[in-house]
This record gives C-alpha cells, structure tokens and sequence, in this order.
C-alpha cells in the first residue's frame, strides 16, 4: 500500500511528494519540525508537542500555516491513511516560497506543511532497551539556539554518523566547558552513585525534549530524586546508570560511553523502572 503525505493543502502519494525548489526549508535551513509518537494508533503527548512547535515558529517569526485544530486533523488524516498504528507522525512548516535571498521574504509569503507518517520496528526498539546501547562522546559544533527545533541538522548528522562508524548507537555532544549537552538526537541522562537521576537543564544549549519533560515528571511522580544539572562524560562512565531519551524510542538504556562500561554494563533498574512508569504520565489522543 502506498504511503500518504499531506503536502500545502494536499494528501498525495509519498513517491509523488515534492516542494518548490525556492522553498526556504530547502534553500536556507528556515523552517522548524516536530516528530510525535504513536502508539497503539494514539497520538503521544500531542499537547506538549504542539506547544514546542509553536514556540519554535514565534523564535523564528513563522506564522501557522493552518490553525492548531485543523493542523491537529490533518495529523490524524495522515495517520489513518497509511495506517499506522505504532510509530512517528513528522510534520515541518518552512518559511515558504520565495526567490533566493537571505532575509525574509519582504511581501508576505505562506508558509509551506508537510506531514508524513511512518511504522517503527517495535521488535527493534525492544531489543535496544533489552540489550543497551553505546554511546560515544564529540565535541559540540551546533549553533546556539538548540532549543528551536530547526531543520538545520547538519552538525547532528555528522555526529550521528560519527557513532556508527564507532559501532555506537548514538553520539553525546561536549561543550566547550566539557560538559555532555545531549544527545544528536536524544536527551541525556545519568543515575549518579546517590541514586538520585541527573539531567541538563532546559536552556538554550539543548532542545527540551517532550520525552525528557513527561520524564521528569513521571521520575517525581515515583519518588525519584531530581537533579537538573550538567554532567561530564567521565561522571557518566562511572555513573550507577545512563539512558537516552527520545520520541522514537521514549528511553533506551545505555551501556557503554566511549568503550567504558557503565555500572555492570547491563540495562540499570532504576531506567526500566522509569520507562514502565511513563505510560502512566503520557497523554494519549
């Protein structure tokens, strides 16, 4: 069966999906994007997400293209026609068509959607959280607004594929100062010796991930001690636990940064404890 997307007003075939070539996503890295889980044909934490997306398009001067309950249909449409019962929605909004120029456009232009759904491989999830992950550390090249959820992720790519050809799964970014500031596309985080969860404050050195915020809040529904702070990667090695958080995946286990085990190099309690524990704070619509 084909896949659908909605592209500026029109459900087309996948294959057939196209943008003009002066539009400004594609020419200059203008425009922003969400991706929302979804699980057993619900939308994860919807809300949380639509409010970042508009937090990123007033950072950039982007207008809505549509208004957030007929965007909220149009995702829905998506899913329905390609059926998707556990995976990701993606939708971008771009500054939108205009002749090549850097500042913005001087007559007013709309801006352009996209909204794309695919499956995800639970049986490939399950194994990474069953199994653990690697990690490996590379400084920070990215500009300094990483709390815009920006198309622009060049410096990510580059650091994602770094990972694999370490046989990572994924890459923790250092600041200048050596301290880790996420993930190229997840959040970070570690369990300290006290037991007590550490994470980077939300700032403009990471982009707040909606995972990592119903994180936080299930980790203090349950009891667990907080702690928002930077790390460095050595605190991470010889941390009691470490995990990544994303969308995609929700969280995921780490093992191994840079070739160190961490804790007994096997997925730790208390991350299990906490990725079962996040369904009951997930809004699903």
């Amino acid at each position: 069966m084909s896949r659908i997307a909605y592209v500026n007003g029109r459900y087309i075939r996948h294959a057939e999906a196209a943008v003009h070539i002066e539009d400004r996503g594609y020419q200059f890295s203008d425009g922003v994007y969400e991706v929302c889980g979804v699980r057993a044909g619900k939308l994860m934490d919807e809300r949380l997400h639509l409010e970042r997306l508009e937090r990123s398009l007033a950072e950039l001067k982007i207008a809505l293209p549509l208004s957030l309950s007929a965007l909220r249909l149009v995702m829905r449409e998506v899913l329905r026609r390609n059926h998707v019962k556990d995976g990701l929605v993606y939708l971008q909004i771009t500054r939108g068509v205009a002749p090549r120029d850097h500042p913005f456009p001087q007559k007013p232009v709309r801006p352009a959607l996209v909204v794309t759904a695919k499956r995800l491989s639970t049986e490939r999830i399950a194994a990474a959280v069953e199994k653990g992950v690697a990690v490996v550390t590379m400084p920070d090249i990215r500009w300094g607004r990483r709390d815009i959820k920006s198309v622009s992720l060049l410096p990510n790519i580059l650091a994602k594929q770094s990972a694999r050809d370490a046989g990572a799964y994924e890459a923790w970014l250092v600041d200048p100062e050596g301290n880790v500031t996420e993930g190229s596309s997840t959040n970070a985080w570690i369990v300290d010796k006290e037991g007590r969860l550490v994470t980077r404050p939300a700032g403009p050195d990471i982009l707040n991930g909606v995972t990592r915020l119903v994180l936080l809040q299930a980790a203090r529904g349950e009891g667990i001690e907080v702690v928002e702070r930077a790390f460095t990667p050595d605190e991470a090695k010889y941390a009691r636990e470490a995990f990544i958080s994303a969308s995609s995946a929700v969280l995921i286990p780490v093992v191994s940064i840079d070739g160190t085990s961490v804790g007994n190099g096997a997925p730790g309690s208390l991350s299990m404890r906490l990725r079962e524990a996040y369904m009951k704070y997930c809004e699903l619509t």
